[in-house]
Order: C-alpha cells, then structure tokens, then sequence
C-alpha cells in the first residue's frame, strides 16, 4: 500500500510544498521547535527510565576478580 512512499523525488516535492506554504523565514522555526520538542521528549523518557530503575551503585566491601584470584577475599 505504502510502497515507494519515501522516494527521493517525493521528498523533494513535499519539501518544496512546504516552502511554498511555509516561507523560506518559517521553515527554521518550525526545525528548530521540531528539534526541541524531540530532545525534550528523550530527556522526559531517560528521566522515567531513571525514575523506574536507578543503576546500582558500586560497592566498595564486595571482592573484585583479581581478589578471588590471589585468595585475599577477605
């Protein structure tokens, strides 16, 4: 159905409607309010993930590998 959609011409014709309807003075307003819209969208979604699921902090007491190694666990 949608084959062929996102051809190069065809980009370059909505680019062009764009500019006829935009203006060439719109258009990087309208990039730019995109561009932040999406950056804040990723940075709320990190932000919940962080939320939901912290990453566990290092701890000092447990052993490493190379302790395991040498026999000095504790």
């Amino acid at each position: 159905m949608f084959e062929g959609l996102f051809q190069p011409l065809h980009l370059f014709f909505l680019a062009g409607i764009a500019l006829l309807i935009f203006g060439p003075k719109k258009l990087p307003e309208l990039g730019n309010g995109l561009g932040e819209s999406i950056r804040g969208f990723k940075s709320a979604l990190a932000a919940k993930d962080e939320t939901l699921s912290p990453r566990p902090q290092p701890n000092d007491e447990r052993p490493t590998v190379n302790d395991q190694r040498r026999g000095t666990m504790y």
